[in-house]
């Protein structure tokens, strides 16, 4: 079962490009065959975010046949601006993924100036309400040219194309980043972990729970500082609401 303030939507497109970083490097980028927890907490952010809180993944389902398929692209050349040249694209094709989160409170001391923000029980209905209209921002499959879709759903309903295959065990793969702005550090990492799916599920660690020995540090870096003054309430969009509602009684 999820927590008090768990969601649950599902999310979909055409294609979808969770690169593996080793293929990057090249030029021609190669989707993991599932999605990495910082790409489904990446369309958490577009649905809904403010910096009062963190969004955690707990669960996603594995909905249609896993399916790639490659594409020539002509991507700029990293040491030629003016010229690009050919390179293949290998992207997952058809994707439908049911995915359970929720989110908690940002307690390091750069967020206690929104302290009088965390209001758990408005911040969920914003969430559900921005889950059914499909999100504040454009969802992204991995990338930008995998344009997704989400839509509000009960987590384990309808069919998998794995219910009842076990285990399926994809070695080692990317994770997500630690950013300063979740850890309290000026710095940036990365992790690594071993996902398994059982009958379609993936069950993720936490951050904290991924080992320690598959993290690596990136780079200094510092979190991002919001002015006093900047309104995270949330309660501009509550009173547009109410003003809508009232022009559509009147009409």
């Amino acid at each position: 079962m999820g927590k008090r303030n768990t969601v649950e939507f599902v999310v979909y497109g055409r294609r979808a490009l969770f690169s593996d970083p080793i293929t990057r490097v090249g030029g021609e980028k190669f989707s993991y065959q599932i999605p990495t927890y910082e790409a489904l907490r990446g369309i958490l952010e577009s649905v809904y975010w403010k910096p009062t809180f963190i969004w955690y993944v707990d669960e996603v389902r594995v909905m249609n046949k896993i399916q790639t398929e490659s594409l020539g692209m002509r991507p700029i050349k990293y040491n030629d601006a003016r010229s690009n040249e050919l390179s293949y694209y290998t992207y997952l094709k058809d994707v439908r993924y049911q995915v359970r989160a929720h989110f908690e409170w940002n307690m390091n001391e750069f967020r206690e100036q929104l302290a009088h923000d965390r209001d758990e029980h408005k911040h969920h209905n914003i969430a559900k309400r921005m889950i059914k209209r499909g999100g504040r921002r454009d969802i992204f499959l991995g990338t930008r040219e995998c344009q997704g879709y989400v839509e509000s759903c009960i987590f384990g309903d309808g069919e998998s194309a794995y219910d009842g295959w076990g285990e399926l065990d994809f070695g080692v793969m990317f994770h997500g980043f630690d950013y300063p702005d979740d850890t309290g550090e000026d710095k940036l990492w990365s992790r690594l972990w071993r996902p398994v799916m059982r009958d379609g599920i993936i069950s993720f660690l936490m951050p904290e729970e991924c080992p320690k020995e598959l993290r690596r540090f990136i780079k200094p870096m510092k979190p991002k500082l919001f002015e006093d003054k900047i309104n995270f309430s949330g309660l501009e969009e509550e009173e547009l609401l109410r003003i809508l509602s009232e022009r559509c009684e009147n009409e």
